[in-house]
């Protein structure tokens, strides 16, 4: 049975079988979800698909840093560097809500690197790029009261940025969506194929098994870890490159200290740990890099990995810490570009894409390897190219594009007005709504005037209201979805807590 004949046995309207897009783009990572903004903004149909959740896999498990790559310079990766560091500024303004400075704290441990080594990386980390928003470098000194142990002296503080990396994916899914893009989640692509100058595509339901066809003028491969492997499974064709699978783990503890700044940890193997405030009330520690084979969806921490991380974390910290300590671990798998290094932590974290075009068929964009902090850069150099087969295409546009709920000049000044308008939402939940959904909680608090207006309300300030605005227009589909990726309230809620949240999206999505 051929594509078409599936959709006219499965009942779809013909209409639909007739629907033509510019793009269909695969993958509904940081990658995927920004060419399809970047080309639904241009003016092309688009659809994007994804097999599970947005963001699900490598992009929602990162060490959620929008940042340059400092240890990237001893590799020589000197244009990586400076077109991410440019990327941090330009980030920055157009998603000022789920985004903000953070300054790092470099312990200095001479045997590992000398003081003029960093000196010169940090004068270069400052200034190959322009930077308008964050703070330069400087030297530091420790006293008796810094959580580091006594004989760690000295020290280095520059400037990077933090980002909630799932709700990044989700606000360019959004913005797509406003674009005219069509978003499908829980769609899987199972087979493409060329005909009669026209890609025509499996699409099948991965929860009710359902399939249906729909035709694309163009193709794009984001699917990150599983790149490589779509040309078997999908295409029949062979991939023209193959990607290198690296996992990397994190763990979250109890917070650490309660300064404001994030550490960066120098270890014996030339790799490096962050210590990041997490979540008001925790540290993310990570990450390792570990040769990885196996689907990246099955990806777990080890044993060896946390006892990795907690081991560079007590050479450096006075609070020393235990396997006992560790309320939450996650990890990822980022899809490299293989450059036959045999070190991972040496891999590169650039991106390249492939066009596959033979004269008269249409064209299949695949991308391969690429870094959180490049995703619009990548976005773009994707676009652009494909949009060579489409001469009425408009201009790039996303470098001054603002994300949905950032149209507002400073998050404090947000802040304040929305307790003005809402002075009955305690500051704690005011503050984690305007780092989550900036001007759109009034997308759901419109008309709110207490408490009792919220809703049901499931443990640690998630109420109901939230929860079916997230359902309604943030596709959230199971439990995972909601308290690990659209928020991090997993750390939060009991056992229990949690179960009845899974109940009532069980009972919302049967509607």
């Amino acid at each position: 049975m051929n594509c078409s004949d599936n959709d006219i046995a499965n009942g779809h309207r013909q209409d639909e079988l007739q629907q033509i897009y510019d793009l269909l783009v695969i993958g509904g990572g940081v990658n995927g979800t920004g060419i399809a903004m970047d080309a639904a903004g241009r003016g092309l149909t688009v659809a994007l698909c994804e097999m599970e959740d947005l963001g699900g896999a490598t992009s929602s498990n990162s060490s959620k840093l929008i940042h340059g790559g400092l240890r990237y310079l001893e590799h020589y990766q000197f244009g990586l560097v400076k077109k991410a560091l440019a990327e941090r500024e330009i980030l920055l303004t157009n998603a000022p809500h789920i985004m903000w400075p953070l300054r790092f704290i470099l312990p200095h441990r001479p045997h590992l690197r000398p003081a003029w080594m960093i000196r010169i990386g940090l004068f270069l980390y400052d200034n190959l790029a322009k930077r308008e928003t964050l703070r330069p470098s400087r030297g530091v000194e420790f006293d008796q009261n810094s959580p580091l142990k006594s004989e760690i002296r000295k020290g280095f503080i520059y400037s990077d940025v933090w980002v909630d990396d799932a709700r990044l994916v989700v606000l360019c899914a959004l913005a797509a969506q406003e674009h005219g893009a069509k978003i499908l989640t829980r769609t899987q692509v199972t087979k493409a194929q060329r005909i009669d100058g026209l890609w025509s595509i499996t699409l099948t339901d991965v929860i009710t098994g359902e399939t249906r066809c729909v035709k694309a003028k163009g193709l794009v491969n984001a699917a990150g870890p599983w790149a490589s492997r779509l040309f078997d499974d999908a295409f029949s064709i062979k991939a023209p490159k193959e990607i290198r699978l690296v996992k990397g783990s994190h763990i979250v503890v109890p917070r650490m200290c309660m300064g404001e700044e994030a550490f960066i940890l120098q270890n014996e193997d030339e790799r490096i740990v962050f210590v990041i405030p997490y979540e008001q009330q925790f540290s993310l520690i990570g990450t390792t890099d570990v040769e990885y084979a196996g689907n990246p969806r099955d990806a777990k921490i080890s044993a060896e990995e946390v006892e990795y991380l907690i081991s560079v974390v007590n050479a450096h910290f006075k609070k020393q810490i235990t396997v006992d300590d560790v309320v939450w671990t996650f990890s990822g798998v980022r899809p490299l570009m293989d450059d036959e290094v045999a070190d991972a932590k040496k891999a590169s974290r650039d991106y390249s894409f492939e066009i596959d075009s033979v004269a008269g068929q249409a064209p299949l964009l695949s991308v391969f390897g690429g870094k959180l902090t490049t995703y619009r850069k990548l976005a773009e150099a994707a676009t652009n190219a494909m949009c060579e087969y489409f001469p009425g295409s408009g201009d790039a546009w996303t470098q001054t594009a603002k994300l949905p709920g950032a149209d507002f000049i400073d998050p404090q000044e947000l802040f304040s007005s929305l307790a003005l308008e809402f002075p009955w939402l305690p500051s704690s939940l005011l503050t984690r709504y305007v780092r989550s959904y900036g001007t759109r909680v009034k997308n759901f608090l419109a008309g709110t005037q207490s408490m009792t207006d919220l809703g049901q309300h499931f443990g640690s300030e998630l109420y109901q209201i939230e929860v079916d605005y997230l359902i309604k227009h943030e596709w959230v589909v199971e439990l995972d979805d909601l308290i690990w990726r659209r928020t991090k309230l997993g750390l939060l809620l009991s056992h229990d807590e949690k179960q009845n949240l899974a109940h009532y999206l069980q009972s919302q999505l049967k509607r």
